[in-house]
């Protein structure tokens, strides 16, 4: 199988959409060998933060030393990006051999009456094989839906889990309190391992707490409030907690001081296990960790902001930063959502900020919302709304209108749209650049 074949087949299992449960992954993995048991696991879950930490940690124990995998979904700007080691995308001759592998078994599968698994979970298997056959030390893993009944958790070997903030998301799936999304997230948490959880929403805090008990776990809290010696800023932030002074993040975006907390609490746990990160390996992990699409600058004049804010936990967040940086200055927003979300809470939280909106449909995506749907629902509350048909037309739109120096546009929503919105602000200025104009 060619790299291109691989392409060919992950693409059309997309048809089997997403399932939750263990049986397929069971089944699956028993082929192959089991690999994933070979494998040493920090698994995290929660709703907003989890790519953000993912990143902090990953970057730290590369630079500890350590050979280190990394799962993440959704991808922005390759999809080689979702499996990597020590930052480095997977080949595609990998990625062909290994598919390969997992197509024979799910025929063998088939064969045998059982269901065809889903794309996500075929893409997790694929990554367990590539970090065992590329000799992982640890794998940081982050849940994609849910927790107790998403397709990771079929791992065994964890040695840390870890909780960022759990919000309401995914109701549909997970259940409709945050009592029972916590019940969910917390399901990753396996018996006498170690848990990093932030400091919840009490009723979350309590289901925690409660499977922390019942899994004779061990638990740190990771308070944000208590950092202090703050500095804000769009290409360096700085903060002091646990014991550390002056921790140098690269990462924009307030909210990335308490994932970074957050890290550095998940230090310590391994730490504590035996793991060896220095002190000095910490501090570059932190600051050379980059996370494209979280609150992320892609273009200077205008300025323009790419957020994945696209719940209203994440819709907050995105609020606290405004207030932070762009407090006073003009603000235009582009918008795209997934039907699926809750879209007009996330409208109704930033839209106190910005009376100008362009909307579009996230491109390729079943779940994508319309831009005229979306603008009729942005209007209830932004006095200006003008839905576009492309991620072109609607760039060109706002830069028309960001016309100020000290002008702002954040472009928040699915994360599937920002690669596709980077690369195309990017062609809009090169040919600005070269004269020959785009507007």
């Amino acid at each position: 199988m060619k790299y291109e074949e691989a392409r060919v087949y992950l693409d059309s299992v997309a048809k089997y959409g997403s399932v939750l449960g263990l049986e397929n992954m069971r089944e699956l993995l028993s082929r192959l060998g089991d690999p994933q048991n070979e494998l040493k696991f920090i698994h995290i879950s929660g709703t907003n933060g989890k790519g953000s930490v993912l990143a902090y940690l990953s970057t730290i124990l590369k630079e500890a030393g350590y050979r280190v995998g990394r799962y993440i979904s959704p991808t922005l700007f390759s999809y080689r990006e979702r499996i990597q080691v020590n930052e480095t995308f997977i080949k595609k001759e990998s990625l062909a051999k290994q598919t390969e592998k997992v197509k024979e078994a799910i025929e063998g599968m088939l064969a045998d009456g059982k269901p065809h698994p889903t794309q996500f979970e075929i893409e997790t298997v694929l990554s367990f094989l590539y970090f065992l056959e590329q000799k992982c030390d640890l794998v940081v893993l982050e849940t994609g839906l849910g927790g107790a009944e998403d397709a990771t958790n079929i791992i065994s070997t964890t040695i840390l889990e870890v909780l960022v903030s759990i919000s309401m998301d995914h109701m549909q799936f997970l259940g409709d309190t945050l009592e029972k999304i916590a019940a969910q997230k917390a399901g990753i948490i396996k018996k006498h391992t170690s848990v990093v959880s932030v400091l919840q929403e009490p009723e979350a805090m309590r289901v925690i707490e409660e499977r922390v008990r019942e899994q004779e776990c061990s638990l740190r809290i990771a308070d944000y409030h208590q950092a202090d010696h703050i500095v804000y800023g769009l290409s360096r932030q700085s903060f002091s907690y646990g014991g550390y002074e002056n921790l140098e993040i690269s990462l924009a975006g307030s909210y990335q001081i308490k994932n970074a907390v957050t890290a550095v609490e998940a230090v310590k746990a391994l730490q504590s296990l035996g793991w060896v990160i220095t002190e000095e390996a910490l501090r570059r992990g932190l600051k050379n960790t980059r996370w494209r699409g979280r609150f992320t600058p892609i273009c200077e004049k205008p300025l323009m902001i790419m957020d994945g804010a696209h719940n209203p936990d994440g819709a907050r967040m995105l609020k606290e930063s405004i207030e932070q940086y762009f407090s006073g200055r003009r603000i235009f927003y582009l918008c795209g959502v997934f039907r699926d979300k809750e879209y007009e809470k996330v409208i109704q939280t930033v839209a106190p900020y910005s009376d100008c909106m362009v909307t579009i449909a996230t491109p390729g995506n079943p779940r994508a919302l319309p831009a005229k749907e979306l603008a009729a629902v942005a209007g209830k509350y932004i006095a200006n709304v003008w839905p576009e048909s492309t991620i072109r037309s609607a760039v060109q739109r706002v830069f028309c209108m960001a016309d100020r120096e000290d002008d702002v546009i954040l472009a928040f929503g699915s994360l599937s749209f920002l690669g596709e919105l980077e690369r195309t602000v990017k062609e809009i200025k090169e040919k600005n650049e070269n004269g020959s104009g785009e507007n």
